[in-house]
């Protein structure tokens, strides 16, 4: 039973191999009573985490804004809205979601039924980011809650206001008999790793992503990875420039340009590419208002490093901003065009405030050009062909495609978000979060008779013609 008004248990910070032994132990414990199976027991505990983000939102803001910068607007739009929509479509659905599911069956097996049941793995490690270190963990919890499954959510250490916050209000609000939070670096992630759980679900950056599934092999760990990706931007000669620089530098201002699916690169034709860069540069500076002149915070001096070792090694023109501090850790939203294809810009994931334009001179140029990198996690295209869509969403791989806009399908829980290749493996949100944590089992239920004697052995040439038909 949820109790929302105790006294928060300790948190389960980083632990020896024994005491997460114990943990886990505990949990499966909680998992094989059953009692995480049922309907109720799944909408309690998505209601319960509802009520955790509704009566918490000040100090969630609070702990983002310690951690990353975040202004409460951002904080809202970024780890807020994006967490209650995907409680608030599972509570709506979950019923719906674990019905049993009928299934065809050819002529040679009737008289039978057939249906396939949707049942918990069993316990769930979710290893959150520290850029969106609250969705990050809490939205693959939603998913681990729907499918009946007990959890470990292990937020980011990167993060440590708001990890320590998850770790202070989950056990308040949720099950804690079937739920915990560890917190800790990533030697607790590859301990945790090491004990095998049922799933392991991972939101990061492609490195560690190889680091969690190697980690996740010697126990047969299946995992699901939301992994970073250079994601591009198309935008065509018959593009809304006004809305296509709009959407982009909207996205890319958000949380620093440190998200995942932010636009990491623009693609854009060559007639309209001073145009776009002009009125993407306008907007970048509009859109911060007093602040145009004043840089983005960065997480770390680690991450602060890298982008403005970016910004001294390219070999393009920067036409916006350019300029970083190192003793606020900032920098300012910049605009690259014609960086070389070599540059560090261009060959490794951004994840900050630089936005590079390139002019290509037409649209085979451009999927040319995203085909012969790493598949990227999303896609962006602007354009008013639909000709021109279908190509580049048929010819491109990557883990999703959004036309006229940027990032949006994020926030839709009836499509499944994952990358693909270097992006990432498997997809979770909504029903498919569900189904990825579920084991979808295979039911035949045979009747008695008819029982046929042909077709036991011994066999005669007669019955085995007969069999060769039927089967």
């Amino acid at each position: 039973m949820t109790d929302t008004t105790s006294s928060t248990p300790p948190t389960l910070a980083t632990r020896d191999v024994t005491d997460l032994g114990d943990l886990l132990d505990r949990l499966r414990e909680a998992h094989a009573s059953g009692r995480t199976r049922s309907a109720s027991w799944r909408v309690t505990q998505l209601k319960a985490l509802r009520r955790l983000v509704d009566e918490n939102e000040p100090r969630i803001v609070q702990a983002l804004a310690d951690d990353l910068g975040r202004t409460p607007t951002d904080a809202w739009l970024g780890d807020i809205v994006s967490t209650t929509g995907e409680i608030d479509y599972a509570i709506k659905r979950v019923r719906w979601w674990m019905r049993k599911r009928p299934r065809p069956l050819p002529l040679n097996q009737q008289p039978a039924l057939a249906w396939v049941q949707y049942e918990p793995l069993g316990v769930v490690l979710a290893v959150g980011p520290w850029n969106y270190p609250f969705y990050l963990a809490l939205g693959p919890l939603v998913a681990a809650l729907a499918a009946g499954n007990c959890a470990v959510v292990k937020p980011s250490e990167l993060a440590p206001a708001t990890s320590a916050l998850i770790a202070e209000l989950v056990p308040r609000y949720l099950d804690t008999s079937a739920v915990a939070v560890v917190e800790g670096d990533g030697a607790t992630t590859q301990t945790l790793l090491s004990l095998g759980f049922d799933h392991a679900l991972f939101t990061g950056g492609t490195e560690v992503g190889r680091k969690i599934m190697a980690g996740a092999a010697a126990t047969l760990t299946p995992v699901t990875l939301e992994l970073g990706g250079k994601s591009p931007v198309y935008v065509a000669a018959d593009a809304d420039l006004d809305v296509a620089a709009r959407r982009v530098a909207w996205v890319k201002l958000l949380n620093s340009g440190q998200t995942c699916i932010a636009p990491d690169y623009v693609l854009v034709d060559r007639e309209v590419r001073d145009e776009f860069v002009h009125k993407v540069s306008d907007a970048l500076r509009a859109f911060r208002g007093a602040d145009a002149e004043q840089g983005q915070p960065i997480v770390n001096d680690r991450q602060f490093e890298r982008l403005a070792g970016y910004l001294r090694s390219t070999k393009g023109l920067i036409v916006h901003g350019g300029l970083s501090n190192a003793a606020d850790r900032t920098i300012l939203p910049t605009v690259v065009v014609d960086p070389g294809p070599h540059d560090p810009v261009m060959t490794d994931e951004i994840f900050g405030p630089i936005l590079p334009i390139l002019a290509v001179d037409s649209v085979d140029e451009a999927i040319a050009f995203v085909t012969s990198r790493p598949k990227p996690l999303a896609l962006y295209a602007f354009t008013s062909s639909r000709h021109t869509r279908k190509r580049l969403a048929d010819e491109v791989p990557a883990g999703g495609v959004v036309f006229n806009h940027i990032a949006m399908h994020v926030l839709v829980p009836q499509l499944p978000f994952g990358g693909v290749g270097d992006s990432g493996m498997g997809a979770y949100h909504g029903e498919w979060g569900f189904q990825a944590l579920s084991h979808r089992k295979s039911v035949l239920s045979k009747t008695t008779s008819p029982d046929p004697r042909f077709v036991y052995p011994p066999y005669t040439d007669k019955a085995l013609k007969l069999m060769r038909k039927i089967f």
